[in-house]
């Protein structure tokens, strides 16, 4: 039968007061021998030197008066209450004693006889003392003993209230064993150690077998608890449990708030950090984090669909227009007009295309920047292609990961200038060369109010949209995301407006290469004149 925590904690308070009890019984033996070795032997010794001295004895010793020597000792023994007085001879052997076998046989003395000695002979303690004649010589001698008491005479004897202490003892562990069993279960919700561990057991299981990560900090924000997927979302240590967070990821995490959109790395998040606080007190925070890596990738493959479709609207929203134009200037007559307009309009629209399409040798990237422009005509905005703007063909992923990036900064820039007419940005696109460290570096400029956040570059750490569900509002923090796992950069200054230059290595950089890179380079133009710029920062980065 398992015992419950109240009867564990009573038998091991009562098997550690028997333990305490017979080490004291121990010690109170030794104690108690030592103690009778020293009153019995100096008394035995003394009953002994008296009866030697008396003349009686030595002259019954001297002329051989065996009963007198026998009453004299019978009468020693009776005053002194010694267990026995033995008379020996010279010869060693026995003339008077309480035990009439031992008469007349050779007696072991423990010393010399002719000296005093106090000593244990089997289980008796025994003094004997020389007897001394008229003519100073050795007589005999005078032999006392006192009979060991048993183990248990001299517990008793040492500890008289040994039972007594026992049941004081007892009842005292049994109390404090029991009113501790009782505060122990009440502070573990009265539960057995065995449930106890059950429960961690399957806390643990469920806490590892979540999708979603979760975890927890306290008041100092010190790591209480971490999940599976925290770990491998946050990339942190195996071991983080008890150990504070540090830098982004510090600020990243003790900022509050709900279904916030945030960039870590190369992932985007959906965080949640709520309090927790248990019988009023509270204890710290735990936080939730969802990751939306992959609904960013496939947002970033339909990028190329929503341009496209962009493109397309815009177009027909522009034709529509042209048309209505020429179908009012036929109806007022005005042939010629017609003509000029038709010719002009198909002019400044092939005259866009061909400069992009023959400075620009990636298709995906020309048909964005087309379908960009058709929607900065449709709002009013200027948007141009800087001289010396050229770029051969991309690869596959390359030519996906600029496009997103220019896509995301371009519209930035429509974002900040708003709706009022008159804006302008400006593009330039440009190769850096080289084999191994070939990078593909876009500018953007506009002529809206700049970027307000102090220091500029905070709008790419922010990693979310002060317009809320606004997924647009991702945008710089994506494009930076993209341009540092490639191995690249991205800055942003004002100069009569935003400026953003990103950077995009041909070839993905290992992780090591990547800090060099972004600590000792940072991407621009030297030249006004081929200076880029870009789009707005995020909303809320500007004002």
């Amino acid at each position: 039968m398992r015992l419950s925590l109240a009867g564990r904690f009573l038998a091991l308070q009562l098997t550690i007061i028997v333990v305490v009890l017979a080490a004291v019984a121990a010690l109170s033996l030794a104690q108690a021998d030592q103690q009778f070795r020293g009153n019995e032997g100096r008394r035995l010794l003394s009953v002994a030197e008296t009866a030697a001295a008396t003349p009686a004895l030595r002259v019954g010793l001297e002329r051989d008066f065996r009963d007198s020597v026998a009453a004299i000792a019978e009468g020693v023994r009776g005053v002194s209450g010694a267990s026995y007085v033995t008379i020996v001879g010279v010869d060693r052997r026995v003339i008077a004693s309480p035990d009439p076998a031992q008469i007349g046989r050779p007696l072991p003395l423990g010393g010399a006889p002719e000296r005093s000695w106090v000593g244990v002979r089997g289980h008796d303690l025994i003094a004997h003392v020389p007897v001394i004649g008229d003519r100073h010589t050795l007589v005999g001698v005078v032999v006392t003993g006192r009979t060991y008491p048993t183990w248990w005479e001299r517990l008793r004897a040492a500890t008289p209230y040994a039972l007594i202490y026992l049941g004081i003892a007892g009842l005292i562990g049994l109390a404090g064993s029991f009113l501790l069993a009782r505060r122990i279960k009440r502070q573990t919700f009265g539960m057995e150690p065995q449930e106890i561990a059950g429960l961690v057991e399957q806390r643990e299981a469920v806490l590892h077998g979540i999708k979603e990560g979760v975890l927890s900090v306290d008041l100092t924000d010190r790591v209480t608890l971490a999940n599976d997927e925290a770990v491998r979302l946050l990339g942190l240590p195996a071991d983080c449990v008890g150990h504070p967070l540090e830098g982004r990821l510090r600020e990243l995490l003790t900022e509050p708030g709900e279904d916030r959109i945030v960039v870590f790395a190369d992932r985007v998040l959906t965080l949640n950090r709520m309090p927790v606080s248990s019988r009023g007190r509270h204890l710290g925070w735990v936080i939730t984090l969802r990751d939306r890596t992959e609904l960013v990738a496939l947002r970033r493959e339909l990028d190329v669909t929503r341009h496209t479709s962009d493109a397309l609207r815009a177009q027909a929203h522009e034709f529509t227009n042209r048309m209505h134009t020429i179908s009012g200037l036929l109806e007022l007559g005005e042939y010629d007009e017609v003509a000029r307009f038709v010719t002009g309009t198909s002019q400044a629209h092939e005259r866009l295309s061909a400069q992009i399409t023959d400075r620009l040798a990636d298709p995906s990237l020309a048909a964005l920047l087309i379908a960009k422009a058709s929607l900065a005509a449709e709002r009013g905005v200027a948007f141009s292609l800087v001289e010396g703007s050229v770029l051969g063909r991309l690869d596959e992923q390359l030519s996906a990961d600029l496009v997103t990036v220019a896509g995301n900064l371009i519209d930035n820039a429509l974002d900040a200038l708003g709706a009022a007419p008159g804006g302008r940005i400006t593009l330039e696109v440009r190769d850096t060369g080289g084999d191994d460290d070939a990078s593909v570096v876009i500018g953007v400029r506009d002529s809206g109010p700049g970027v307000a956040a102090e220091p500029a570059e905070a709008v790419f750490a922010q990693g979310f949209s002060t317009k809320r569900g606004d997924e647009r509002g991702l945008g710089l923090a994506i494009a930076r995301m993209i341009c540092t796992r490639r191995g690249g950069s991205i800055t942003v200054h004002n100069d009569g407006g935003a400026v953003f230059t990103a950077r995009l290595p041909v070839r993905e950089r290992p992780p090591a290469r990547r800090e060099a890179d972004q600590a000792g380079r940072r991407t621009g133009w030297d030249e006004p004149a081929a200076r880029p710029v870009s789009g707005a920062g995020m909303n809320g980065g500007r004002r």
